[in-house]
């Protein structure tokens, strides 16, 4: 016979609901506060009178990014560098991950490569002579300034290699007494058995690459080479006026400060809040099993 609640297991389960409403609305205000902001108008954002709603509703912001010229351009740019990024980052962690994973037997200088890379996520050659390094390979203002430099991230790469580690010895057994050599092995029964972690550094990668910004503005000498992230921090907030037509003028009117930095910080987001659901079931499984090793 199944035993009903009592009203301790009822209020404990109320508890924790409302505990998890409260967690959520905490995550959420921030983005619904941005978002009512840019659609809100000057005089409403400038008194502080928005809070979780829009007041005096106008796509203002909006239309003013929007007709920025070399703003889809950037947009363009952020996409190229993600699709190649973290394409980049995938192939190499990839292979770099399950060498590492093999053991000392199978591959005798393991340790060696494996404390190199360790100490690069200690110590790195520092802003300047990475600079150079970049400047002397003819990488400036090109997509590959943005994507070689991180090419391989250490972390990501030991989260998965643990990962493989803790997939059974016995897979590799029997993969080899049906014939299958590293490269099969890697690709049909490897991968397959990591997505999870898989989906959680390409999770990484991809938002590493379209919220980085920085590199934009030391490797790009252009401003129409830099990509979203880089545009959107550096864009001019109050135009000259003497440079600006009758109706831009009167556009300007409509749009604050505050208001167009709301707008620039939502359209940012906008990708990543697509994406994320896809991966968010993959990231704690594969986060857990990845940082773990037996």
């Amino acid at each position: 016979m199944i035993r009903s609640k009592s009203w301790r297991d009822r209020l404990g389960y109320a508890l924790i609901i409302a505990v998890l409403l409260v967690l959520t609305f905490v995550c959420l205000y921030p983005i619904l506060y941005i978002l009512a902001v840019s659609l809100s108008s000057k005089a409403a954002a400038e008194a502080g009178m928005v809070k979780l709603w829009p007041v005096d509703f106008n796509l203002s912001s909006y239309v003013k990014i929007l007709q920025d010229q070399k703003f889809g351009s950037s947009f363009l740019i952020s996409v190229e560098r993600v699709i190649l990024g973290s394409g980049l980052q995938f192939v190499l962690t990839l292979l770099t991950a399950f060498g590492l994973s093999r053991s000392t037997r199978q591959f005798r200088q393991r340790n060696v490569y494996m404390w190199f890379l360790v100490f690069t996520m200690l110590f790195n050659g520092g802003l300047v002579p990475t600079y150079v390094t970049i400047k002397n390979y003819g990488l400036i203002d090109s997509i590959w300034a943005l994507v070689l430099p991180g090419a391989l991230p250490v972390f990501n790469v030991i989260l998965l290699m643990n990962f493989f580690r803790n997939i059974p010895k016995e897979m590799d057994e029997v993969s080899r007494l049906d014939g299958c050599g590293p490269w099969r092995m890697m690709l049909s029964i490897y991968l397959p058995l990591a997505m999870p972690a898989i989906a959680t550094v390409t999770l990484f990668s991809v938002v590493g690459q379209w919220n980085s910004f920085f590199d934009g503005l030391i490797y790009m000498n252009r401003t129409e080479n830099y990509p979203l992230a880089t545009y959107i921090q550096t864009l001019v907030v109050q135009p000259t006026l003497t440079s600006m037509s009758a109706s831009e003028r009167i556009e300007l009117a409509h749009v604050s400060n505050k208001t167009l930095n709301a707008a620039k910080i939502f359209v940012s987001l906008v990708p990543i809040l697509a994406i994320y659901p896809f991966f968010q079931r993959y990231l704690v499984h594969g986060i857990m099993l990845g940082s773990v090793k037996e």
